[in-house]
This record gives structure tokens, sequence and C-alpha cells, in this order.
């Protein structure tokens, strides 16, 4: 998916970078059940709107990405909101070798996870539950399976608990609330879906 992204970022047509904060991200971190701020790794942060935001809360935040285009442009978002984050560019298939401290008690994936190819979505549960504390929640969002050419391939819900058993539990699974995306996607449903490290 990296060549797909890197051409979309290139020729400007990047319809998830609405740089919009999701609802179910706000319910964690100020609702009325949020959780106490920690470290969070934002997976997949491309521009870093999430990752800002985290760090504007008092979150200690890492946020990678396989790309330096949109690193480049969180970078400088940051450093004009005077917000810190750790940016890191590393293949999301490979976190433990990128030199990431484990212990992380947040884990945000909006849109990274179902991008993935099949072989590569047992390494990237791996990465992420060696880099996560015990009770740790991983917030995921995914679109439903679909046939789209170049568009992410999606995930359901049994693969993503059988992706996760046994280390993690699926806590909840919500509609996303957001504006339906540009493109082709826009009629594809949207699921969050919140899992605690066991």
């Amino acid at each position: 998916m990296s060549l797909v992204y890197r051409i979309m970022y290139r020729v400007g047509f990047t319809p998830w970078d609405t740089g919009e904060v999701p609802s179910e991200l706000r319910a964690l971190v100020e609702g009325d059940d949020r959780l106490d701020a920690g470290s969070a790794l934002d997976i997949g942060c491309g521009t870093g709107t999430q990752s800002l935001y985290l760090a504007a809360h008092g979150w200690r935040v890492t946020g990678v990405d396989d790309l330096e285009q949109p690193l480049r442009r969180a970078r400088a978002r940051g450093a004009a909101a005077g917000v810190e984050v750790d940016w890191v560019r590393a293949d999301v298939t490979c976190l433990p070798g990128a030199g990431l401290r484990p212990g992380y008690t947040l884990l945000l994936d909006r849109g990274c996870y179902h991008g993935l190819p099949d072989q590569a979505r047992a390494a990237y549960v791996h990465g992420v539950s060696e880099l996560a504390a015990r009770g740790a929640s991983l917030l995921l969002m995914s679109f439903a399976p679909n046939r789209i050419p170049a568009a992410p391939a999606g995930a359901r819900r049994a693969e993503i608990e059988a992706r996760f058993e046994p280390t993690w539990e699926l806590c909840s699974v919500t509609n996303d609330a957001g504006a339906d995306p540009a493109g082709p996607l826009r009629n594809v449903p949207r699921n969050w879906y919140r899992l605690r490290k066991r």
C-alpha cells in the first residue's frame, strides 16, 4: 500500500486526511469514562492530526508512518502549534525494530491495519502487542471488506477478533460517526474496534 499512498500524497488526493479528530477518540480522551493520559502510539499517523490532539491533551505521543512526505507536514504542524510529538518513520509491520519502547497505554489506528495485505497483518498484531502495556487500549478503525481497486481491502470483525486473540479482548464495536470520506469508499461501512490488552 505504500506505493499507492505515496502516489496519492503526491497528487494531493488524501480523503482520509480530513483534519478532524474522530469523536470515538475524543470520547476516550475527554469523555465521561476518559482514560488517564499516558503514553500513546499513533499507528499510521499521516500528517499528525490525532497525534497533535493527544499531545495537546497531556499524552506523551509517538506518531509512526512509513512515508516521509506526511511526516514532514506533521513535524511542521507540531512546531507551529508548539506541541511535542516523537515522529518516527517506520514500517508498521516491523514496529519492534523501530527503536520504540514498550509500555504504550493507548494505541490508535485510524485506518492502517485494514490496508495491509493479509500476510502482513500477523506481523502488525505481533508488533502492536509487544509495544502495548498490560491493560492498554487499542482503538482501531477499519472499513468493511470491499473490492474497490487501489483501496484498503478492509477487515471483518471475526478476522480482527481472531488475529488479536488471545492477547487482546474486544470490548466494543461501533459504527464510525464521522462524515463519509470523499472518493470511491464513501459508501463502504466503517467501524471502530476498541480492544484491551489482557
